[in-house]
């Protein structure tokens, strides 16, 4: 084998919101615990995700396009009471 050293690749997904791709890191994984959306910070909670920036913006997207519902093939739409807080509470850590 060559001298080269290969940059790993970093792995993508689309935020069910604003329709964007970006690194899996900069996202926020949702899954469903229940009846609602809760936020998997660490990303270890069983189940089927679903990816959202963590920007009050893109979540009133997804809510609004009932892009949870579709995400996690549920008919009704899925409690966001939980997410909004900890999307909320995210953004006032960050403002300075």
């Amino acid at each position: 084998m060559s001298g080269r050293t290969r940059a790993r690749a970093c792995p993508e997904r689309t935020c069910v919101g604003c329709r964007k791709r970006a690194a899996k890191s900069d996202l926020l994984r949702i899954v469903m615990e229940g009846d609602a959306c809760v936020p998997d910070h660490r990303g270890t909670l069983p189940g089927r995700g679903a990816y959202v920036h963590p920007v009050l913006v893109c979540l009133d997207l997804a809510v609004r396009r009932r892009a949870f519902a579709r995400a996690f093939r549920v008919r009704s739409q899925p409690g966001t009471e939980a997410l909004r807080q900890a999307v909320e509470d995210r953004s006032q850590q960050a403002t300075p």
